[in-house]
């Protein structure tokens, strides 16, 4: 399994707009950070996870020209707004897309993106053609089996996802007790940590590296970061075995 880090900032994205902080000045590649999002190349199939603002860049950076099907951890702007570059994804597959996400995220969808549901749109300047299908357990993408995994965005559920020896769980402030033994025996873990002071729905960097640890998985990068985390200072304080993620980073699972 191939994961590509497509974006790992916040709905804000990184450099901010108008803001001057040594983060959003910085010349290091990896403190720049486009909003949410991976890319997971298994034998046989191609997954995107959640489609925010950045995907045209981001599809053209990394030259994916194929994808599956899409995993929605949920439906927040910077994780689905860019659904309507959807359509070029479904010229070169020829159909439609599949995209999985729990109920909630597939209303979200289905309301933000209403004209592309609605039989009365003129069809002259081309829609996404979406299949929208609900995660109520663990299901299968060709070979591979996807688990989702219950998380608490504040008081939102949403999901995280497994695949194999892999997890991504984003956007998250609290694991239920039910999903931590869907946690087990992982190769990789992929969390979020907002910035070190504590905020309503996004883990810490500390109440991060307390839920990696407890995980144990073999190597855990952090996501999801605000320009309070740069890179080098951060990695360089940070326990063995964790590290914050970057654009580009490509992992082989």
């Amino acid at each position: 399994m191939r994961v590509t880090f497509l974006g790992t900032g916040t709905s804000h994205g990184i450099p901010m707009i108008g803001c001057e902080c040594p983060t959003c000045r910085s010349t290091d590649p990896r403190d720049t950070r486009l909003r949410p999002s991976i890319f997971i190349e298994t034998p046989d199939t191609h997954v995107l996870v959640d489609a925010g603002p950045d995907l045209r860049v981001q599809a053209l950076t990394h030259r994916i020209t194929r994808v599956d099907a899409i995993l929605f951890t949920h439906g927040h702007a910077d994780h689905i707004l860019g659904m309507d570059d959807v359509r070029r994804f479904n010229a070169l597959k020829h159909g439609a897309m599949p995209c999985y996400g729990d109920a909630r995220t597939l209303d979200d969808i289905r309301r933000v993106f209403g004209y592309v549901f609605d039989p009365a749109t003129p069809k002259g300047g081309g829609l996404p053609q979406l299949e929208l299908f609900r995660v109520v357990g663990p299901f299968s993408l060709g070979r591979q089996e996807v688990q989702p995994v219950p998380l608490l965005h504040g008081s939102r559920p949403i999901l995280g996802f497994r695949l194999d020896g892999f997890a991504y769980l984003t956007d998250c402030s609290r694991i239920p007790d039910e999903s931590w033994e869907l946690l087990g025996h992982l190769d990789v873990l992929v969390l979020d940590a907002l910035r070190v002071r504590p905020h309503p729905t996004h883990f810490s960097l500390s109440e991060a590296v307390a839920v990696a640890e407890r995980i144990g998985a073999d190597r855990t990068y952090f996501t999801h970061m605000c320009h309070d985390l740069g890179h080098e200072a951060t990695c360089a304080r940070l326990p063995a075995g964790l590290t914050l993620a970057y654009d580009g980073l490509v992992l082989e699972c």
